[in-house]
């Protein structure tokens, strides 16, 4: 699997985040809401790392509170209007998706049936409808075959 993360990726997030990413040897790190130490937050990128007995991009973010991480991650979508990177990575039908707010936020999603992300929200309750719209926004950047969109798509201005 080819790596997610090139440096024109990079330049894309540097773009969003609007400060540079540090180079720390394989991987690129940046720190963001340096101005607020409660929401002061790390993300950092390993592009094509050993992962088992596998290799891939390997996404980690550091808070105040907890350290997630999102293993082999397929892709990502920018939205500039939300303010926000959605990471997300796929596996049997279940998708994980990490999302970091240029303002120090971030939000894990794991293990999510991917129907959710092209269904009817309407019909699911809040407690999971929430994981559906936030991933919904990586509909168009995953692979293989998708259910029908039965409801209309968020406009966020979203490219990958």
């Amino acid at each position: 699997m080819a790596s997610v993360f090139k440096a024109s990726d990079i330049k894309k997030l540097e773009k969003l985040f609007g400060l540079p990413a540090k180079p720390m040897g394989a991987n690129y790190r940046f720190e963001l809401a340096l101005d607020d130490p409660a929401r002061k937050t790390a993300l950092e990128l390993y592009p094509n790392m050993r992962i088992g007995a596998g290799k891939g991009d390997l996404v980690s973010v550091y808070t105040v509170n907890a350290h997630l991480q999102l293993h082999f991650c397929s892709g990502y979508v920018i939205s500039d209007i939300l303010g926000e990177v959605t990471f997300v990575g796929e596996h049997d039908g279940k998708l994980s998706g990490l999302i970091v707010e240029k303002q120090g936020g971030c939000s894990l999603f794991a293990n999510v049936d991917r129907s959710l992300v092209s269904g009817d929200f309407t019909r699911l309750g809040p407690e999971v409808m929430l994981s559906g719209i936030a991933l919904s926004l990586t509909d168009g950047i995953l692979g293989g075959q998708r259910k029908k969109r039965k409801t209309p798509r968020r406009k966020a201005g979203v490219r990958s």
